[in-house]
C-alpha cells in the first residue's frame, strides 16, 4: 500500500505553469460551450414559454408537456439518441440537409462543430427553464398591459417596457442556474465524444473525471475541482454584482 505524501501547492502548479497540457483546453472548450448555451438557452426557452402563454394558442397543455418530456429521459438515453441523429452517413440532421441540396456536416466528428453540436443537443432539454418562464409570464399583473393598452401602447412596447422588466428576476434565476449547469456539462462528452474529436469537446467535468477515474491522480483531480467551484463562485458572484443595474423588483417600487 502506498503512503500518501504531501506535495502541497505542485498539482496547482502543474496546472497553471502549463506543465498539464489539458488544463487550459478544457477551461476553452467549457467557457466557449457556456458562452453558446446560456444566451441560446435563455433566448429559445423565453420564446417558446411566451408563445404557449398566448391565450389563441390550441392545445397548450399538450406542448408543454411535449417541451417538458426530454427533462425526464435519462441523460444516457438521451445522448444515444442524438448520436444517431448526428451520425453523418445515417443520421436524420445531415439526411434533412441532403434533401434542401445544403452542405452535410460531420457534427460531433469535426473539432469546429462538435461543442456547437451539443449546445444544439442541450435545447431539446430546456423544458425546465420553459415552465419556470411561463410561470413567470402568467405572474406578470393584467393590470399593467390594460393600462397600457389605455395609452395607445402596442404589441412591441408592452413587450419591452412590461414584458421584459416584470421578467427580468426569472431571467436572473434561469440565468444563474444555467452557468452553473454549463460549467458542469459532463454525459454528453462521456456517452458521445469521450472528449473528441482531438480534445474538441474535452470539457471541465470530464476533465476531471478522467484524471481521477481513468488515470488514478485523485490529488490532481481535486485541484482542478476546486478551481471550478472557484470559477462557478466568481461567475455567479459577477452576475450578482451586476444585477442591481438591470433587474427590477415590484417590491422596490
Amino acid at each position: 500500500m502506498n503512503t500518501p505524501k504531501f506535495i502541497g501547492l505542485d498539482n496547482y502548479t502543474r496546472l497553471f505553469d502549463g506543465t498539464d497540457q489539458y488544463f487550459y483546453n478544457s477551461l476553452a472548450v467549457t467557457f466557449k460551450y457556456v458562452i453558446l448555451r446560456v444566451p441560446l438557452g435563455l433566448i429559445f426557452s423565453f420564446i417558446v414559454a411566451f408563445l404557449l402563454n398566448m391565450e389563441f394558442i390550441r392545445g397548450k397543455s399538450i406542448f408543454r408537456t411535449i417541451f417538458y418530456l426530454p427533462v425526464i429521459v435519462p441523460a444516457v438515453a438521451s445522448s444515444m439518441i442524438w448520436i444517431w441523429l448526428f451520425s453523418p452517413d445515417l443520421g436524420l440532421f445531415n439526411s434533412f440537409l441532403e434533401a434542401l441540396n445544403l452542405p452535410t456536416l460531420n457534427w460531433l466528428y469535426s473539432e469546429e462543430t462538435v461543442v456547437p453540436s451539443i449546445v444544439l443537443m442541450s435545447l431539446w432539454g430546456m423544458g425546465s427553464t420553459i415552465i419556470i418562464f411561463l410561470a413567470g409570464l402568467q405572474g406578470v399583473p393584467r393590470s399593467l398591459y390594460e393600462a397600457a393598452i389605455v395609452d395607445g401602447a402596442g404589441a412591441m412596447r408592452k413587450f419591452l417596457h412590461i414584458t421584459i422588466p416584470m421578467m427580468t428576476p426569472i431571467i436572473f434565476f434561469n440565468l444563474i442556474m444555467g452557468s452553473i449547469g454549463a460549467f458542469q456539462v459532463f454525459t454528453e462528452a462521456l456517452i458521445m465524444t469521450q472528449g473528441g474529436p482531438n480534445n474538441a469537446s474535452l470539457f471541465y467535468n470530464y476533465y476531471i473525471y478522467r484524471e481521477a477515474f481513468l488515470f488514478g491522480e485523485m490529488g490532481h483531480a481535486s485541484a482542478i475541482a476546486w478551481i471550478l467551484f472557484m470559477i462557478i463562485l466568481i461567475v455567479t458572484a459577477i452576475f450578482f454584482r451586476t444585477s442591481k443595474s438591470w433587474v427590477f423588483y415590484e417590491s422596490e417600487v
